[in-house]
């Protein structure tokens, strides 16, 4: 389905608080269609779940039926995972003063991102609506992990944060801005966000749908309701107070597709070309080649592809101040 022919589909929905979501439609996956909202300004489903629906799904559906093997999978990639949450707060840390590392992960899941800032000096906290991943996080590994949703309700106990950490949570919200909108309470002035995102209907994904006859196997409601882009994604931080600092791709783990990898709903072929993935970049890290990562991992973005998105913002404050430069992130040991 092309969208952007003159003779595409166009869908609109009315939410209950009585805003039209409209735009040509990508793609339709069961009762759900993914349309380009002119309203919203990235692509969702329509319809779009009721919180109450989606609470049900993420306290007890998502990790023992959508993801039955995260957890193991996840904790068997710990040593790559650290070294890419130390990236992530070698980051934050340059954009805040010593003084400042209170953080709030926000979907925490299983805790290994708040176990690598406890680990380097943060004050850390969690709120994760899985019961299995925030039982994890406080039984195994004693971190303070509340259960439950980030909403109106709980806000208010939540605190004041230097920064706050939304990874691979917008997809999921029928309200992202809404979110947005309560991490921009929860941080001080001049606090930071980092969220990341699925990089979806992105160059390399259109090629294989268009030309090599894939699926999107990308679009995968009720569990991811908006599918974002570098651009998009920017663009709604921005809406929402924040100014970006720096936007950068993760691995384009899609081009193994095109080279004749066809790891889609095969689990043992994902986790060979996942650890070819790990492979590489625990090379760049080890061997000392951490600034050419970035900067190629940047080129990523700037190309459009990668598979996720990760977008670091500062809260506006009303006060002027200097544009802050883009902390390098240092080497690692090899793992």
């Amino acid at each position: 389905m092309n969208a952007h022919s003159p003779q595409a589909v166009q869908q609109s929905w009315q939410d209950a608080a009585g805003r039209v979501h409209a735009g040509p439609v990508h793609e339709a996956v069961g009762d759900f269609s993914v349309v380009d909202c002119a309203c919203c300004g990235f692509k969702h489903v329509l319809p779009l779940p009721t919180p109450e629906q989606l609470r049900e799904v993420y306290a007890h559906d998502y990790y023992t039926q959508e993801k039955p093997a995260y957890i193991e999978h996840y904790l068997q990639d710990k040593p790559w995972w650290d070294a890419v949450y130390a990236e992530r707060y070698q980051r934050l840390e340059g954009w805040l003063p010593g003084t400042r590392r209170r953080l709030l992960d926000v979907g925490s899941g299983p805790g290994l991102f708040l176990l690598n800032g406890r680990e380097r000096g943060w004050q850390v906290r969690g709120i994760e609506p899985s019961a299995q991943a925030a039982a994890h996080s406080r039984d195994s590994l004693g971190l303070d992990v509340q259960e439950g949703f980030l909403d109106e309700n709980s806000v208010g106990g939540m605190g004041r944060y230097d920064a706050l950490n939304l990874g691979e949570v917008l997809e999921h919200l029928p309200d992202p801005a809404g979110m947005l909108s309560l991490a921009h309470r929860l941080l001080d002035e001049d606090g930071v966000l980092c969220t990341v995102v699925p990089n979806d209907f992105n160059p390399v994904q259109q090629l294989l749908r268009e030309q090599q006859g894939f699926k999107p196997w990308w679009v995968a409601p009720p569990h991811h309701l908006n599918y974002f882009d570098h651009a998009s994604l920017s663009a709604l931080v921005a809406r929402c107070g924040f100014e970006v600092l720096h936007v950068e791709s993760t691995f384009p783990i899609d081009l193994f597709l095109l080279m004749g990898q066809n790891y889609i709903g095969n689990d043992t072929l994902g986790r060979q070309v996942h650890g070819q993935r790990k492979q590489l970049e625990q090379a760049l890290l080890g061997g000392g080649a951490g600034e050419l990562k970035a900067r190629l991992y940047k080129a990523f973005a700037d190309c459009g592809i990668g598979r996720e998105v990760v977008l670091f913002a500062r809260k506006k404050c009303q006060r002027m101040r200097p544009p802050a430069e883009t902390p390098q992130p240092q080497e690692h040991p090899s793992t």
